[in-house]
C-alpha cells in the first residue's frame, strides 16, 4: 500500500515581516512555518485543506490551502484592509490579475471555444455548478452551467446521477480548480470528473473517463509519495498522446510527488507571484513557506526520463516542467459553500498552478494526436518567464531545488508568457 503523502504537513502557517521571520525561525522546532514578506506588516495565516490529510489508508492528498487571515498580495496591492477571512469580497487574484501576469488576456478574450478542460478529483461537491456561476458571474465571465452546454459533472463512471459521496474538504479543492479554469480559459467548457475515492485507482480511472468524454486537457491536484507501482500506474492511467494531463508537483517543500512524476503528465510547480514595476508588472520567485512547505521538485525514484528531458544531473524523470502561481500569501480568490460560510477565499498551493496550466494548454489548442504536450514547453523556453530566484529546500544537486537561469526543478522552465510554449 502506497503511504498517502511524502511529507509531514503543517497545520497552520504565517507570513509576517522580516522582523517578525528571525524571530520566528528560533521557534520553528515548536512548529510554526514562516514565509518572509518584507513588504507588509501584516501577517497572512493560513490552513491545509481538509483533503491535505487523507481519509483513509492509501488514499492521496489533495495540494490546496486556505488562507485565514491577514493581507494577501491581492490587497496590498489595492490598499484594502486585511480581513482575507471573512468571506464578503475576494482578497486573492481574479481573471485579469492571472491573465496579465501570464500574459494571457488576449488569448483569454479569443480562446478556448470548443475546448473541454477536466477537472479530475475524489468525492461529490454538491454546490460545484452553483458556486462556479458566483464565481464566473462575479467576475464578468460567460455562464458556464449544465443548461448551456458548458458544464458537465460526472462520476468516475460517466454517470451524472450515480455520483460518490460528498465532501467538504474536497468540495474546497474543486472548487479552486473550477475557479482557476474558468479565470484562464473562461470561453472553454469544463468537465469536472469525481472519483468515488482518493485512491490512484479511482483518480486513475477517472482520468481515463474524462479522456474518453472527449477532454483533451485534464488537470489533477493531488498527489503522494512515489512507489515501485508507478510505472504500472503510468501505463494505466497517464498514457494519454494526445492530451495535455497536468500534475501538481505538491505542497510538501522539496521532494519528488507522484503522478507529478510520470513521464507521460506536465508536472506543475508553484511560485510567490507579486505586482512589480518592471517592463512585465509583475515578478515570481519559488513558493517556500518553510522545509516542509512549498512547491515540490526532484528527481524521481522509480520513472524513466522522457526523451525530450535533457537535465544530466537526474537520469529519471525530473519534476516540475513548468510552474505557476501557488504561495497562500500570493494566492487566488475562490467562491465555495459547502461545509463553509458561503463566500469568498483565497488558496494557494500547486492545486492552484495545475489547473491554471492546464487552461492554458487549452487557450494554445488541441495537441498533435501522437504527442505527449508535457514536451512542448522544452521546444519553446523563450515563451516562458524564467524563475531565478528562491528555493524550496535543500538537496545536493544544487537545480534540484534551487531556481536557477534555465531549467530548475521548482519552476521547470518558468510560468506562461502568453501560449506559444504550450502548442507543438
Amino acid at each position: 500500500m502506497r503511504s498517502t503523502f511524502p511529507h509531514v504537513r503543517l497545520r497552520w502557517h504565517r507570513v509576517g515581516s522580516a522582523t517578525a521571520v528571525t524571530a520566528a525561525l528560533v521557534l520553528a522546532g515548536a512548529g510554526t512555518a514562516v514565509h518572509a514578506d518584507a513588504t507588509t506588516s501584516s501577517k497572512v495565516t493560513w490552513a491545509a485543506t481538509p483533503c491535505a490529510t487523507p481519509k483513509k489508508t492509501g488514499e492521496l492528498a489533495c495540494n490546496s490551502l486556505r488562507v485565514t487571515g491577514g493581507a494577501t498580495a491581492f490587497q496590498k496591492a489595492r490598499g484594502i484592509t486585511p480581513k482575507a477571512a471573512d468571506a464578503a469580497t475576494p482578497s486573492g487574484y481574479g481573471p485579469s490579475d492571472l491573465q496579465s501576469a501570464y500574459g494571457l488576456t488576449a488569448a483569454a478574450a479569443a480562446n478556448g471555444s470548443g475546448e473541454t478542460i477536466a477537472i479530475v478529483d475524489a468525492y461529490n461537491d454538491p454546490n460545484a455548478e452553483a458556486d462556479l456561476a458566483k464565481y464566473r458571474s462575479y467576475y464578468g465571465l460567460p455562464a458556464c452551467t449544465t443548461a448551456n452546454g458548458c458544464f458537465k459533472k460526472v462520476s468516475q463512471t460517466g454517470s451524472t446521477t450515480s455520483l460518490p459521496s460528498s465532501d467538504a474538504g474536497w468540495s474546497e479543492e474543486i472548487s479552486l480548480d473550477l475557479d482557476m479554469v474558468s479565470a484562464i480559459a473562461p470561453n472553454a467548457k469544463i468537465l469536472l470528473v469525481e472519483a468515488k475515492s482518493a485512491t490512484m485507482a479511482n483518480l486513475g480511472k477517472s482520468v481515463n473517463e474524462a479522456v474518453t468524454l472527449g477532454a483533451k486537457f485534464v488537470s489533477n491536484s493531488y498527489g503522494g509519495s512515489e512507489s515501485s507501482s508507478d510505472t504500472s500506474y503510468d501505463s494505466s492511467y497517464f498514457n494519454h498522446p494526445g492530451v495535455a494531463i497536468t500534475v501538481s508537483a505538491g505542497d510538501g517543500g522539496y521532494g519528488a510527488e507522484y503522478p507529478a512524476a510520470s513521464k507521460y503528465v506536465t508536472s506543475v510547480g508553484g511560485t510567490a507571484l507579486s505586482a512589480a514595476s518592471n517592463s512585465r508588472g509583475w515578478t515570481e520567485t519559488v513558493w517556500k513557506t518553510s522545509s516542509t512547505e512549498g512547491t515540490g521538485s526532484g528527481c524521481s525514484s522509480y520513472d524513466a526520463k522522457p526523451s525530450w528531458q535533457t537535465d544530466t544531473g537526474c537520469t529519471k524523470r525530473m519534476i516540475s516542467d513548468v510552474s505557476a502561481v501557488a504561495d497562500p500569501a500570493t494566492g487566488v480568490s475562490v467562491y465555495d459553500s459547502y461545509g463553509v460560510t458561503a463566500g469568498w477565499y483565497t488558496f494557494g498551493g500547486t492545486s492552484a498552478s495545475s489547473p491554471i496550466i492546464a487552461a492554458v494548454y487549452a487557450l494554445a489548442g488541441i495537441p498533435g494526436s501522437s504527442d505527449y504536450p508535457a514536451q512542448y514547453p522544452y521546444r519553446h523556453t523563450s515563451s516562458l518567464n524564467d524563475v531565478t530566484s528562491g528555493n524550496n529546500g535543500s538537496c545536493s544537486t544544487s537545480y534540484f531545488c534551487t531556481a536557477t537561469s534555465g531549467y530548475d526543478g521548482p519552476t521547470g522552465w518558468g510560468t506562461p508568457k502568453g501560449v506559444s510554449a504550450f502548442t507543438s
